[in-house]
């Protein structure tokens, strides 16, 4: 084919080292394999970031040298997704194509895709019919020669490199394609080796984030749950405590934030880890924060992690409970004891899940959901400035408040033979019954310090045990609400008191089970004795069943 000329001579006018392949000298040709050469070298050695880079300049080279308008290098990922232009040069005059999406040409690309090399030394007559967009694109602007050659990697075609010629014809020799589709192939390689060690250094970051997540694990379960969980709701005798559980069974399987709120010692945690037993992230374990077991100065690195040197004494990076609580469940105990500068940055993890770790910029995301719990007044602690309102609402999605003992006393007998039970298998100690008094003290007492606090007291007697009958021995009773020193008294003033709280309970369990003592349902099972000991107990306490007329209407006498 013949180039465009400048006047009837025939004489190119395209300057030495820019003439067509055909007509170049035996100087230039050598002048070409060393160029050749010198990239192939080049490119064996190129570092994974530089390689787009590389093959930049070793475009703009072949541009200049060969006196080509434009090249281009562009990539396909997977057969589902278009070619994507990595870099591309062009002479002065020419623009080149801009790195994305390659244009829609669909028989262009797709005759690439099939791993066909498109070779056009004449446009728009080279063209096939159907090509009416890539007619209408080199129409607008002005390509009239292009050559496009497939590179594969594998077997693979992963990407394509072209040449172009604007406003003139171009012969394509096939000394010069063959040359240049071993270029291509050089790119191709080294796009392939770069991809390649990207996908290892993301996968080895991600082995990374995984076993210091693990090992981060690992150490919490060995610090705070050596002794396993229950895995189910706790059994309970009192329709109050059950409603709380029938609304726990109803939350627990959601994502929503829930606040649990009762005194302390009422079983917060032991509910919140019902929580996480019942939702779809019991797979992992739950991670708990004592937000008033940690000085302010701390707080924050153990919930949100701290970066290497962020402050005096940070000499490792440290993974905070939220990034531990991925995907799991976080349990915030005493939040109402949460410091105020804290409490913003907790608000946004709650809204968006997103924080940083002391001494970093880079935002972490995670999807912790929170169980939060708290002995305080929070509405009360907001009206005094000390809680951010905002945190409160957020937090109070789904309050849940939990019963004092004292008033779900139908538990008090099932709790102290679950501890009784507990603490045998510990100590060796097997207890076969717990003495009558004992258990009507128990079922007196106002326990101001709640589960926790009978806990302690079995334990206490389970200490002091000497054979399978257990004796606990309660102190004087406390007021649960106001906690203030009992006034001094008489030991036998004591003894009245809790003789006349006894006859009151026992007085109120006959009145609700009707006077009926024995039998499921009776208050001799609803009070955890025996229906003689009842009987006894009522006679010893001047407690007489009212005769049938007493309680029909005065009206028919």
């Amino acid at each position: 084919m013949e180039d465009e000329t400048n006047g009837a001579s025939g004489t190119p006018t395209d300057p030495p080292g820019k003439r067509e392949p055909e007509s170049v000298s035996l100087a230039e040709r050598l002048a070409f394999e060393r160029l050749l050469g010198d990239l192939s070298a080049h490119f064996a050695d190129v570092p994974a970031e530089r390689v787009v880079d590389e093959i930049t300049d070793a475009l703009r080279r072949l541009l200049d040298f060969l006196g080509f308008d434009r090249c281009s290098f562009a990539e396909i990922a997977d057969a589902n997704r278009p070619f994507e232009v990595l870099c591309s040069v062009a002479r002065d005059g020419h623009e080149a194509m801009p790195p994305g999406p390659a244009p829609p040409l669909l028989w262009y690309f797709g005759e690439l895709r099939a791993g066909r090399m498109i070779v056009l030394t004449n446009i728009p007559s080279d063209f096939p019919p159907q090509a009416k967009a890539e007619i209408e694109y080199c129409g607008r602007t002005g390509l009239r020669a292009n050559l496009a050659i497939p590179l594969r990697v594998g077997g693979r075609v992963i990407g394509a490199i072209a040449f172009t010629a604007f406003h003139r014809t171009r012969a394509w020799p096939e000394d010069l394609i063959v040359r240049l589709k071993i270029v291509g192939e050089v790119f191709a390689q080294a796009l392939a080796r770069s991809r390649r060690e990207a996908e290892l250094a993301a996968a080895l970051a991600e082995i990374t984030r995984l076993k210091e997540r693990l090992e981060a694990e690992n150490d919490y379960l060995l610090r705070h749950c050596a002794r396993p969980r229950p895995g189910q709701l706790p059994a309970s005798r009192s329709p109050r405590f059950n409603q709380v559980l029938e609304e726990i069974a109803q939350v627990a399987p959601t994502t929503a934030t829930v606040l649990l709120l009762g005194e302390t010692g009422t079983g917060k945690e032991l509910l919140a880890d019902a929580i996480h037993d019942l939702s779809g992230r019991r797979q992992r374990p739950m991670v708990k924060v004592n937000c008033a077991a940690l000085p302010a100065s701390l707080i924050e690195a153990e919930l949100f992690g701290r970066e290497k040197g962020a402050y005096t004494g940070a000499l490792a990076r440290q993974m905070g409970r939220f990034e531990l609580a991925d995907g799991s469940t976080l349990f915030l105990e005493e939040v109402g004891e949460l410091p105020l500068e804290l409490q913003i940055k907790l608000l946004r993890v709650l809204q968006d899940g997103s924080f940083e770790r002391v001494g970093s910029t880079r935002t972490i995301q995670v999807d912790a959901r929170v169980v939060a719990a708290t002995n305080r007044d929070l509405a009360r602690a907001v009206a005094e400035g000390r809680f951010r309102d905002d945190l409160y609402y957020r937090l109070n999605v789904f309050p849940i408040v939990v019963p004092p003992l004292r008033e779900r006393p139908e538990d008090t007998p099932m709790l102290a033979w679950e501890f009784v039970r507990e603490l045998s298998e510990s100590m060796g100690k097997p207890i076969e019954h717990i003495a009558e008094d004992s258990m009507a003290a128990l079922l007196a007492y106002p326990w101001p310090g709640n589960v926790r606090e009978l806990r302690n007291l079995i334990e206490r007697a389970m200490i002091l045990a000497r054979g399978p009958t257990l004796h606990v021995a309660l102190g004087p009773a406390r007021s649960p609400v106001s906690k203030k020193t009992p006034d001094k008294g008489t030991a036998q003033a004591s003894a009245d008191t809790l003789q006349a709280m006894e006859r009151d309970h026992i007085l109120q369990v006959l009145e609700q089970t009707g006077w009926r003592i024995r039998g499921s349902g009776g208050a001799a099972e609803r009070l955890g004795i025996k229906p003689t000991t009842l009987e006894s107990r009522m006679k010893r306490l001047g407690l007489r069943r009212p005769p049938p007329t007493s309680r029909r209407n005065t009206a028919i006498s």
